[in-house]
């Protein structure tokens, strides 16, 4: 993807958290998940790390066996075929930025945006030792990202995400610390914050209220959470599923694989959609993806 393409969509991304009204950002694992997402008119997609790990094989986020886990390379380079699928912005789930220095986060930064993501995520989870980040270097980690940012020329959204609903311990003040992240995160130079683990539409209310800057909440990891439009209309402004999308493929796999085992019968095969109808739908992408790029060369090599 050359410069002007991610610088635009760069744009294109930040605009729509700005723009007012909220929108909902699905989540895609892999190239033909990320075209099925983005035929269904949403303006901006994710990935998903879990989405990846799962499709690779692996599990998600495992920092204390290597052998297991998705490393840096590998995830960005599923990034960069996602980015390269689709027409519009992408933003990378990049888990804790693959290392606990402000250098490795900027050089995950830095990677990220040479892959087209047009945005990342940037967690305060010190997944090793199993609690946050300390806030001064969780801080520090934000502006080191935003410094690879501006000296890359901008074009990036920085999600800085805060995991303090996720850590819940016996005394803390959850919603105190993630709104004082939140905030601190944001005077760093992060164009939105992100806090999972909650979906009341009250408590959001709350941190849109007590946040200086673009929440974003996911839903879709249970059934009872809230939906989408009720907490845009509580004050989210971005709203993702992570990986509760790619889950619910793997149940639907396991579910048909336990009915083809065991009764022998593919009531699966009535959900499936035509192979024509993806055909088609593919073929479609991949010439408006093409038209596209003969567009873009032929302006950068006008007189």
């Amino acid at each position: 993807m050359d410069q002007k393409t991610r610088a635009a969509r760069g744009r294109a991304f930040l605009e729509l958290h700005r723009a007012g009204g909220g929108f909902v950002m699905p989540n895609a694992w892999d190239p033909g998940s990320a075209v099925l997402l983005a035929s269904e008119g949403f303006k901006a997609i994710g990935t998903t790390s879990a989405g990846i790990a799962f499709s690779l094989g692996r599990p998600d986020y495992n920092v204390r066996d290597a052998r297991l886990s998705v490393g840096r390379e590998e995830m960005l380079e599923v990034v960069r075929k996602i980015a390269a699928a689709v027409d519009i912005p992408v933003n990378a789930d990049l888990e804790a930025g693959y290392g606990d220095e402000p250098a490795d986060v900027a050089d995950t930064i830095r990677m990220a945006i040479e892959a087209g993501a047009a945005g990342g995520n940037i967690e305060d989870t010190d997944a090793a030792r199993g609690r946050l980040f300390d806030e001064k270097p969780a801080v520090d980690r934000i502006a080191a990202a935003r410094g690879a940012i501006d000296a890359a020329g901008g074009g990036f959204v920085l999600n800085a995400r805060t995991d303090a609903f996720q850590f819940r311990f016996p005394g803390d003040d959850a919603l105190g610390i993630a709104i004082r992240r939140a905030n601190r995160f944001i005077e760093a130079g992060a164009d939105c914050v992100f806090v999972p683990g909650v979906t009341d539409p009250a408590l959001v209310r709350t941190l849109a209220r007590e946040i200086a800057g673009p929440l974003n909440i996911v839903v879709g990891l249970n059934e009872a959470t809230a939906g989408a439009f009720e907490l845009i209309e509580a004050g989210a402004v971005r709203i993702s599923v992570g990986g509760s999308i790619a889950r619910s493929v793997m149940a639907l796999v396991r579910r048909s694989a336990q009915e083809l085992h065991a009764l022998g019968t593919v009531s699966y095969a009535r959900s499936q959609i035509p192979q024509r109808e993806l055909n088609a739908l593919f073929e479609a992408a991949l010439r408006t993806r093409a038209n596209a790029g003969l567009s873009s060369t032929a302006r950068s090599t006008a007189p």
